[in-house]
C-alpha cells in the first residue's frame, strides 16, 4: 500500500529539521503500536540519508556496535572504532552536529529502560551542555504509550521537559480510508468503507494488511481477519500486556466489559466483582484507551458517565476476539466467524455513530460535539454539533438504514434535550439524518 495522508506531521517534522540548523531540536513522535510512527520518518526525511537507532532488547555494547555502523554509513565518517557506552555515541554525534546539522531517530526509545535506565540521565546531561551550540535534529519515537509519556510527562525523570516538540500519530480519518478504498476498490460500496472502519479503526498496519490480502469487502475482511496464522488475532495480547504489566488480566477484563456495552464504572464492577476506580483512571489518564463520556452539558463531572473505548480497533478486538478466544483455540474459525457476522449489524451500526463524529471532527465546522442522554438512559441523541460563532446547533439521529431514521422521533429528543439543559437559546437549530448513504 502506499503511504497516505500524514502532511501536516511532515510538514512538522521537515520544519524541526530546518529549524535544527540554527539551534538543536528534539522531537517526540508517539501514537499506539501499528499506527505507523517510523513509516511517517522515514517519509518526512526521505530526501536525506539521516541516522536511525532501532533499540533492540539487547546488551548495550552490541547495540553500540550496530549504531557505530549505522553513524559511518549514514554519515561517510570514521566513528569511534569501539564504544560499549551510548553515552559515548550520542556525546561523539552532539559534538559532531555543532558543526554539521543532520537527523537523528531513535526508536522504540523507551526500550533503554530495559537496556539501561542510566541512559536517560546521560541523555539529559550531554543534551544540556550542547544544546545551545548544536544543530541535531533529534527525533525519538516510541510504541509503549505509558512509558513514554512518563519519559518526557513526569517531573521527575530527567528527560522532562527536554522535547521541544511532540507530533501525535492518529489512525486515518474518515477522508483518508475513502480516498484509499477509491485507489484499492474503485467500486467500493458504503458497506464496504464501514467494515474497513469497523475491523481495522483506520490504524495504518491493519488497513495495510486488509489491502495487501486484497480482502476489501466485509466477508472477505472478517475471512481474512479470523483465520489461521493471521496478524489480528493477537493484536490485543501482543500490543497491550506490556503497557499494563502484572495487572494485565484484570484491565482485560475491564475493556471487555465497556467492548460488550456494561459501560458504567457499576456496571463493570458488578461483572468484575471488585472496585475499579482506579483501573479506570489510568485508562483513561495514563494508557489514553478510553474515554469518559458524559451527555453534554453536563454539570457534573461525575454524574451520568458512560466509558468508551476510544480505539476502535480495540472496540473490535474486545467485543469479539478476545471474548471468543476459547473458540480460537480449538482453532474453530468458521464458528467465530459465524458469530461476527451474525452480530455485524448491531455492532457496525456503533461503530457507524463513530465514524460521523470523527467525520464531523475532521470538517473542522463545529466548536463542540457531542451525544446527549438523560439519566434514566431512555432518550439518547448520537449526535450534537454546535457552531457557537454561529448560534447553530445540528441534532443527528445515525442509523445504517435511512428507513430506520424517524425526524418526527429527533425533534421529540431534541426539545427533551432544551428543556433538561435550559442552552441554545437564540440557536438556529436544524434536524438531520445519517445513514450509511451518507458516507
Amino acid at each position: 500500500m502506499k503511504f497516505y495522508d500524514r502532511k501536516k506531521e511532515i510538514e512538522y517534522l521537515r520544519e524541526a529539521r530546518k529549524k535544527a540548523e540554527k539551534t538543536a531540536r528534539f522531537t517526540v513522535v508517539t501514537g499506539r503500536r501499528r499506527i505507523g510512527k517510523t513509516t511517517l520518518i522515514r517519509q518526512a526525511y526521505q530526501d536525506e540519508p539521516f541516522v536511525y537507532f532501532f533499540v533492540a532488547r539487547k546488551a548495550e555494547p552490541d547495540l553500540c556496535e550496530v549504531f557505530l555502523e549505522e553513524i559511518s554509513e549514514k554519515l561517510g565518517i570514521p566513528t569511534l572504532g569501539s564504544s560499549r557506552k551510548f553515552s559515548d555515541i550520542f556525546l561523539y554525534l552532539m559534538k559532531l552536529s555543532v558543526d554539521r546539522s543532520f537527523t537523528l531517530v531513535i526508536d522504540e526509545f523507551q526500550d533503554f529502560f530495559r537496556v539501561n535506565k542510566a541512559v536517560y540521565s546521560e541523555i539529559q546531561d550531554i543534551w544540556d551542555k550542547y544544546e545551545k551550540t548544536s544543530h541535531l535534529n533529534l527525533v525519538v519515537c516510541g510504541s509503549i504509550y505509558s512509558l513514554m509519556q512518563k519519559i518526557f510527562k513526569d517531573k521527575k525523570e530527567p528527560l522532562y521537559g527536554r522535547n521541544t516538540g511532540e507530533v501525535r500519530v492518529k489512525p486515518f480519518p474518515p477522508s483518508v480510508l475513502k480516498q484509499i478504498m477509491a485507489d484499492v476498490k474503485p467500486d467500493y460500496t458504503n458497506e464496504d468503507l464501514l467494515a474497513m472502519f469497523t475491523f481495522t479503526g483506520g490504524v495504518a498496519k491493519y488497513v495495510n494488511l486488509l489491502v495487501d490480502a486484497e480482502a476489501m469487502d466485509k466477508d472477505a475482511m472478517i475471512s481474512h481477519i479470523v483465520s489461521p496464522n493471521s496478524t489480528f488475532l493477537g493484536e490485543g495480547r501482543n500490543n497491550l500486556i506490556e503497557e499494563f504489566g502484572k495487572d494485565y488480566g484484570t484491565y482485560f477484563s475491564i475493556l471487555s466489559c465497556i467492548a460488550r456495552g456494561k459501560n458504567t464504572r457499576s456496571e463493570i464492577e458488578e461483572v468484575i466483582g471488585r472496585e475499579v476506580g482506579g483501573y479506570l483512571t489510568n485508562l483513561e489518564k495514563e494508557y489514553e484507551l478510553i474515554g469518559k463520556r458524559q451527555p453534554m452539558f453536563e454539570n457534573s463531572a461525575t454524574k451520568n458517565v458512560r466509558y468508551e473505548i476510544d480505539d476502535v480497533f480495540y472496540s473490535f478486538w474486545f467485543r469479539f476476539i478476545f471474548k471468543y478466544s476459547y473458540i480460537i483455540e480449538i482453532e474453530n474459525y468458521a464458528k467465530l466467524q459465524e458469530i461476527i457476522d451474525r452480530d455485524y449489524n448491531t455492532f457496525s451500526g456503533l461503530m457507524l455513530e463513530r465514524y460521523f463524529h470523527r467525520k464531523a471532527i475532521e470538517s473542522e465546522k463545529f466548536t463542540r460535539i457531542g451525544r446527549w442522554w438523560n439519566r434514566r438512559g431512555e432518550c439518547e441523541i448520537d449526535l450534537i454539533a454546535l457552531d457557537e460563532l454561529n448560534d447553530l446547533a445540528l441534532f443527528y439521529e445515525i442509523k445504517r438504514q435511512k428507513s430506520e431514521i424517524s425526524i418526527g422521533v429527533l425533534k421529540q429528543k431534541a426539545e427533551t434535550f432544551l428543556n433538561a439543559t435550559h442552552k441554545l437559546k437564540g440557536y438556529k437549530i436544524e434536524y438531520h439524518g445519517l445513514c450509511m448513504e451518507n458516507m
